[in-house]
């Protein structure tokens, strides 16, 4: 059994993977834990519950964002026993944000950044990045977007350090056209992409994650091909408000999350929320705390008609079935 949160710390903007090794992985948006920052947070685990800090995985910002605390959104993926990490940050001197990519030769880093922006702006656009090897195609596919614009896919370079030559940027989900404050899709981000049963689901988070207004919850739509066209749970179900995962009474904001498999095949989804009873912690650039996004996991099951669907009671706060450890 198990209870939440799995990593009772900020730990926003998850990614967690099942590395070679054996252990899982999971990787983190930039912290301050007992006043040091850290730049890419890195824990790991045997079975998805029980988690231990590593560190750092990236000692080194890049040359070209030396004055960024704001290194977002960390995905890793391994090739051919090399490691990339894709993230955000803000270019120096910049008002805007950018794509960037690192590699290391372990799992817990160090990461080394590529050495240039792989692609700048503008505003927040170019944020929420994550990589995906379609099993059908065999395409090198890189998501990622926000800033009130669309989740855009394309295609990655045979050494994944850029985008392929004569490739572009294909919308894949739009935001929605509205000023209702209850719909989640007015702001749209945190792509993950996870094949299941012909399906391609991409799962993704809107629309206000953090503050005291925080209104954010996870979102899934589904294709058959990984560009699409994909349809969104809530189009499908004629309703702007449906979501997979949102707010209750013991977690708020739950989003930006991942999907990872356990050695039962038993797929689960990981996410950060808050914690109503500690919300706030000593960020780096908010002397007045900011909005402590905690780790947490859920069950993922398929409802008679394929969707993604989590228990009634999601987010949990009781203890509940643990994962089965590799």
């Amino acid at each position: 059994m198990y209870t939440n949160p799995i990593i009772d710390d900020n730990f926003p903007d998850p990614t967690i993977i099942h590395a070679p090794d054996g252990w899982y992985y999971a990787y983190g948006t930039q912290t301050r834990r007992a006043g040091v920052v850290i730049n890419l947070q890195i824990a790991r685990s045997s079975d998805l519950v029980n988690w231990e800090h590593l560190g750092e995985g990236l000692p080194e910002k890049p040359a070209w964002a030396q004055q960024s605390q704001k290194i977002w959104a960390p995905h890793v993926s391994e090739h051919g026993g090399r490691y990339y990490l894709y993230y955000s940050t803000r270019p120096d001197g910049a008002d805007f944000f950018s794509l960037a990519v690192a590699v290391a030769e372990a799992p817990a880093g160090p990461f080394v950044d590529s050495g240039q922006p792989m692609l700048p702006g503008p505003g927040f656009t170019c944020i929420d990045p994550m990589a995906f090897d379609d099993p059908a195609t065999g395409q090198r596919l890189l998501y990622w977007g926000s800033g009130f614009g669309p989740i855009w896919v394309r295609e990655l370079a045979e050494d994944r350090l850029g985008f392929q030559p004569g490739s572009e940027a294909k919308a894949v989900i739009q935001p929605s056209p509205t000023n209702d404050p209850d719909d989640y899709h007015r702001l749209v981000e945190a792509a993950w992409v996870h094949f299941r049963n012909g399906w391609y689901y991409l799962f993704f988070s809107g629309d206000n994650c953090c503050g005291a207004n925080a209104h954010y919850a996870v979102l899934v739509a589904r294709a058959r091909h990984a560009t699409g066209p994909f349809e969104t749970q809530a189009a499908a179900q004629a309703n702007p408000h449906a979501a997979l995962l949102a707010a209750n009474a013991h977690w708020g904001a739950p989003g930006h999350n991942c999907v990872v498999t356990d050695a039962a095949d038993q797929d689960w989804l990981a996410c950060h929320a808050i914690d109503p009873l500690q919300p706030t912690f000593d960020a780096i650039d908010d002397s007045e705390g900011y909005s402590r996004r905690a780790l947490i996991l859920e069950r993922l099951q398929y409802d008679a008609a394929g969707w993604p669907v989590v228990a009634s009671d999601a987010p949990t706060n009781q203890p509940q079935p643990a994962p089965v450890g590799r």
